[in-house]
């Protein structure tokens, strides 16, 4: 049943809640029948509606609705009790109005599924106070037109129980629905061009992460991340810088989506160009902030964590800007926090960094990771937290690094039950 061409979610309802309007729409309208399944039957096969409810509600009768295709209302199918005043509305006109865009090509469709009609459709002409005329926004503005009459197509068909509904067409109808196909149809258009946008983004995306890890011989590590959204901010890389000296580095944009994507890789090109210039680490970090800050609005910034390691010595040599602390499991089963030592990168035009250093021998474990691992809420609101993360990487040490990460964030995946809300990152470095 229709009394607007608008189906719910249109540019009416959005537009009513826009301007403070409480949602109002007819939810169902009441058809008696004899029997449900056989009613149900005739509404799916023949009329092409869908089964919006189909439940035993307390009492223990079956609440039954269908909808029509638009779904901008539901007929609630009743068998009422035999006794009852409402078995006397079986086989009557139900006084609802169906309304086709072309009656005729809905007439045929019908008829050939056997639904029965009374007359084949034909023009008519009915007053403006018939509840058959068109909508008020429609008519003529002129007072003296107020009882003139009107044209369209008209029909009546009836279900398996007698109940008469009438089907019928109106030119400004026809001309609105056709308006909001238009409408609908821009808009899917758009949305399937912005989701091909967004997946090339994610392949381009992607392909900034590191696609081959440089040999180390006295580590085996891994990395991943998995996004929120198509595209996200969090940012992982191995790099090689020379003199059996590798970098780690992993950073976190504040922010989720495209506008973190963008700067995630403005940030990763900035690191990858600086450190192939080759410069000491705490001029390439402050020209690194200096480049990011210039190119981003004045409230975005970036948390990093950057290591740089020697295969020869296993010596580390790390700064920690704003970001979560490293996780250093030791073999004797003691941890290290490799705790922050300066600020965010981004916000500040003097900034600095601070390097410290630490040894990894055979068998410790490093981890460095975003908040999308520890701040992951199950559905108690319980985070993932450290101590969840530490006892994860100590239960799966056994593993090689590449399996120790997919573990991990399987399990924080699992743990958080609702959806995910930030991007997840984890990187692995098991020293051999």
């Amino acid at each position: 049943m229709q009394g607007s061409p608008l189906a719910p979610g249109s540019n009416g309802t959005r537009e009513a809640a826009i301007r403070g309007n409480p949602y109002l729409r007819i939810h169902a309208v009441n058809i008696f029948v004899r029997d449900q399944e056989q009613s149900l039957r005739f509404y799916v096969d023949q009329l092409g509606f869908d089964v919006a409810f189909d439940a035993r509600i307390q009492s223990g009768d079956r609440w039954l609705a269908v909808a029509p295709p638009d779904g901008s209302a539901l007929l609630a199918l009743i068998a009422p009790n035999p006794k009852s005043r409402d078995y006397q509305m079986i086989g009557r006109p139900t006084g609802i109005v169906f309304v086709s865009d072309d009656v005729v090509v809905q007439y045929q469709k019908w008829r050939k599924k056997g639904v029965k009609f009374r007359y084949t459709p034909r023009l008519k002409r009915v007053n403006y106070e018939s509840p058959l005329a068109p909508p008020a926004h429609t008519r003529p503005a002129a007072e003296e037109e107020r009882h003139s009459i009107w044209g369209g197509v008209f029909t009546h068909f009836e279900d398996l129980d007698g109940n008469s509904f009438a089907l019928v067409g109106f030119d400004e109808v026809t001309r609105e629905i056709e308006s909001n196909r238009r409408v609908v149809a821009e808009k899917l258009e758009s949305e399937k061009r912005i989701a091909r946008e967004f997946e090339i983004a994610k392949e381009v995306q992607a392909r900034l992460f590191p696609q081959t890890l440089p040999p180390i011989r006295t580590l085996e590590y891994a990395g991943a991340c998995i996004q929120a959204r198509q595209v996200g901010g969090d940012y992982y890389d191995f790099m090689e810088f020379g003199d059996r000296r590798y970098g780690f580095v992993v950073g976190d944009i504040a922010g989720k989506g495209m506008a973190a994507a963008l700067l995630m890789a403005n940030l990763q090109a900035n690191i990858r160009i600086q450190c192939a210039i080759r410069v000491d680490q705490e001029r390439l970090l402050r020209s690194v902030n200096d480049v990011f800050r210039r190119n981003s609005a004045e409230s975005s910034y970036a948390t990093l964590f950057f290591a740089d390691y020697s295969d020869e010595t296993g010596n580390l040599r790390y700064t920690n800007c704003g970001h979560l602390p490293g996780l250093l499991l030791r073999r004797d089963g003691s941890v290290d926090r490799l705790e922050s030592t300066g600020t965010v990168i981004g916000l500040f035009e003097e900034w600095d960094c601070e390097f410290r250093e630490t040894d990894l021998v055979a068998g410790d474990t490093l981890a460095v990771y975003t908040d999308g691992i520890t701040e992951s809420c199950n559905k108690a609101d319980e985070e993932f937290g450290e101590q969840r993360l530490v006892e994860a990487l100590r239960f799966y040490s056994h593993l090689p690094a590449e399996e120790i990460v997919a573990a991990v964030m399987k399990d924080v995946q699992q743990f958080g039950a609702v959806e995910q809300h930030d991007d997840i990152t984890l990187t692995v470095a098991k020293c051999r």
